[in-house]
């Protein structure tokens, strides 16, 4: 009985993770006959899970769309999986510690023994580094008012925080296209139908004003590659985190290249072609001063003063250190 159960178990993942299954194909990846895998469907049925036949050569089958959800059903490893999703999850949502501790807890308690050990044997600490350069929190409401809104195809009415608190933005009306997380930051790909372009929104400095508004037909995606589009792009709403040094400088690449290898956190302007202007931070000056090492390209114009003494002080630490390594004569010639 243990053996069948977590046969239909691993049965429903595989439904779950393809659109549909050829019969025969099915039945070899559980190692079982086609008639044993028509009683597990009849079983998986039975619960209340809507599965679909395909006509077909050797007929097939797919996981339907339910009126009801049926059971929560986990196999062990998806249970430890969502166990430890939900002791990692980083606080992007505000508010959202309480639900994680909460959702831990109720699955827990309908665990069967074995897991619930297993799960508490991997009770996971989740710390903050200091190079994650963490995000502002999102609130619960802005994304279910994207997801709406991106789900149905509506316009979305908000309003867009500035940088400046000082300069207020005017409302804007958007087509809601992608969300994308990357660096921790949360990003909406969108139309705004003010200025008719195509734009990068930080979605923590989104307020929707209404309910999504009107739907709109769709229309072709700036680029085909919707993830190139958004970490190539240095105009993403991006804005510096508050670190206790924070420096800026001019580096001789392109925006779009500074762009894709910034930390979080950063922000990069164009200069024009071949240089952009990056400002980024740190927990000292010397760090800060590294960082724009990793780019591995010529850098001017850096503000401020403690930023220039952190690379004078670094160039002096890297001469010692190839003195140290390549000893020089006393004429002056390396030995």
């Amino acid at each position: 009985m243990a053996q069948s159960s977590a046969r239909v178990l691993t049965l429903l993942s595989l439904l779950e993770a393809r659109q549909e299954w050829q019969a025969e194909a099915l039945a070899g990846r559980l190692e079982i006959t086609t008639r044993t895998l028509r009683r597990d469907i009849e079983t998986l049925r039975d619960l209340g899970y809507p599965i679909d036949s395909v006509r077909g050569p050797g007929g097939g089958y797919r996981l339907g769309a339910g009126s009801k959800l049926p059971p929560l059903v986990l196999d062990d490893d998806q249970a430890i999986a969502i166990a430890l999703a939900l002791q990692t999850a980083p606080a992007s949502i505000a508010g959202m510690d309480e639900s994680l501790a909460r959702a831990l807890t109720t699955l827990r308690q309908v665990m069967p023994a074995r897991l619930r050990t297993t799960t508490d044997d991997l009770q996971v600490t989740a710390l903050r580094n200091y190079w994650e350069f963490s995000a502002p929190p999102i609130s619960a409401s802005t994304l279910r008012a994207v997801g709406s809104a991106l789900r149905n195809r509506q316009i979305l009415a908000i309003d867009y925080e500035p940088v400046d608190a000082g300069h207020a933005s005017p409302p804007r009306q958007v087509e809601p296209y992608h969300v994308l997380v990357w660096a921790g930051r949360w990003y909406l790909v969108c139309f705004d139908l003010g200025v008719q372009a195509w734009r990068i929104l930080r979605i923590e400095r989104i307020r929707p004003r209404t309910h999504p508004g009107p739907s709109f037909t769709p229309r072709p995606l700036p680029q085909d590659d919707i993830v190139a589009y958004v970490t190539h792009n240095a105009d993403r709403g991006d804005t510096p985190a508050h670190w206790q040094c924070l420096g800026s400088a001019v580096i001789d690449l392109p925006a779009s290249v500074a762009a894709q290898w910034a930390p979080g956190g950063s922000v990069v302007e164009p200069v024009d072609a071949t240089r952009c202007r990056l400002t980024l931070g740190g927990w000292s000056w010397a760090g800060v001063a590294g960082l724009y090492a990793t780019f591995d390209a010529d850098i001017s114009e850096v503000e401020p003063e403690q930023l220039r003494d952190a690379f004078a002080a670094l160039l002096h630490r890297a001469r010692e250190a190839s003195a140290s390594q390549f000893p020089r004569t006393p004429a002056g010639q390396l030995s």
